[in-house]
């Protein structure tokens, strides 16, 4: 790829960005670089990029920079609709994301993640599997370091590991994973995407440059997986936890099974730290992913055995008075609180903050049957309310520690009380990890 002498716009200054941006200089474009913030909002990024000589465009983005570029990096953050993308596009320039610009540079099997749920857990699993097998392996995405800081190290790698996500794979032409999978689809980003069909068409670009060569491990139990991937060219590697498969890996009966071309291999999973179902199929995954690309099966399970959940994903936080707490702030749409409903019975709920979008409709047969009461917080309480109120005793509660107390008073020993949000945290909080702490700090308040 020629990049010397060319002009070069990067159009956002968040992280990826920014490692674009030091990528691209390194390499001698001219490069411009754009973001609505101000120049005192951008002081830490700008200073990364002190050291070359960068054209700054900021609090504005201007058509006539857009159409006069060689080539755009898009950052995940940028709407394709941008109407400066939108003029670039008319007239010819080329547009790419951060991880087709990455894609170009990267001559080693890679392994790239996505679906709605699991992403982070599944990525970080098969990452440690590949250290543990002796590969020297670049963990990165949408996670960690940007995919573009594996070209600009210089080291030699022999496996890439990536998360990557629906707002990534908006700008690709080339990228091709060597094993690509897809964990599941359920409504979610409906405030950046028009319709959910539009997000699930995003997703799919994920197989769109493979060939027969290479395989798409995907998700057999979730019927809208199914259907999307008929007719790719990779080769299906299904995974499942409800029926057997004879070419894929499956679980039944306390045991995960590994078929490929004849050969079989088989885990027990009693002595797995990393509990609830959504984390069986996160294990499935990354153990087809590492086996299809050469991992030891032996290596590959005393991983597994040793792993632990991440943050913020379904973690234990304390038991007072009989009852269980579990934090799961990074549940921010319907799926991710699905497969956290599936792991627990006689719960409390505590559920809400920034309405997405979606419907709540799919966590109906899930709180009827497993929630004995719901707690909302947050914009979209009125909203789930409406839809899940009649469902089960339903309260709401005007902040998140004032939920955590009122789920103390009416849960009986034995019950479990889970914050498991369906919902984005920016209406009363920074993040997502201030949500979970604030949470943690709550309970331990009690």
């Amino acid at each position: 790829m020629q990049i010397k002498d060319k002009n070069i716009l990067i159009v956002g200054l968040a992280k990826t960005g920014v490692a674009c941006a030091r990528f691209l200089a390194s390499k001698g474009a001219r490069v411009t670089v754009t973001d609505m913030r101000n120049e005192a909002d951008l002081a830490a990024q700008l200073a990364e990029l002190a050291e070359f000589d960068i054209i700054r465009e900021l609090e504005r983005h201007d058509t006539a920079t857009f159409i006069a570029s060689d080539l755009i990096v898009v950052s995940p953050g940028v709407p394709m609709e941008l109407p400066q993308l939108v003029a670039a596009k008319v007239a010819g320039v080329e547009i790419i994301s951060e991880i087709e610009l990455a894609g170009r540079f990267i001559d080693v099997p890679l392994a790239a993640i996505t679906g709605t749920n699991g992403k982070t857990t599944t990525t970080t699993i098969l990452g440690a599997i590949f250290k543990h097998n002796g590969y020297h392996t670049f963990v990165g995405g949408n996670i960690g370091n940007p995919l573009i800081e594996l070209a600009e190290s210089h080291q030699i790698w022999d496996q890439v590991v990536a998360e990557i996500s629906s707002f990534q794979l908006e700008w690709i032409t080339l990228f091709r994973p060597t094993v690509a999978a897809l964990l599941n689809l359920s409504e979610d980003h409906l405030d950046r995407y028009p319709d959910y069909q539009t997000y699930i068409d995003a997703k799919l670009r994920i197989f769109e440059n493979q060939t027969e060569d290479d395989f798409a491990v995907v998700n057999r139990d979730d019927p809208l997986v199914w259907q999307q991937v008929q007719g790719i060219r990779a080769a299906l590697f299904p995974f499942s936890r409800k029926v057997e498969l004879e070419e894929g890996i499956f679980y039944r009966d306390g045991v995960i099974t590994y078929r490929h071309n004849g050969h079989e291999e088989c885990f027990p999973t009693a002595a797995i730290r990393l509990q609830g179902v959504h984390n069986l199929e996160n294990i499935m995954v990354a153990t087809a992913c590492a086996l299809l690309l050469g991992c030891r099966p032996d290596e590959t399970f005393e991983t597994i055995l040793c792993f632990e959940a991440l943050h913020h994903r379904m973690e234990f936080v304390r038991e007072i008075a009989g009852v269980s707490y579990y934090e799961d702030s990074k549940a921010t749409n319907v799926g991710s609180v699905e497969k956290a409903l599936e792991s627990f019975t006689e719960i409390t709920l505590i559920a809400g903050g920034k309405d997405k979008g979606g419907s709540y409709a799919p966590l109906m047969p899930l709180i009827k049957e497993r929630v004995r009461h719901l707690i909302l917080i947050g914009e979209a309480a009125g909203r789930m309310e409406q839809e899940l109120g009649k469902l089960t005793d339903t309260r709401r509660a005007e902040t998140l520690e004032d939920a955590v107390r009122l789920s103390a008073e009416i849960t009986p020993p034995g019950g479990t009380v889970l914050m498991s949000p369906a919902c984005s945290s920016f209406d009363m909080f920074r993040d997502y990890e201030e949500r979970a702490q604030r949470f943690i700090a709550a309970v331990k308040a009690l």
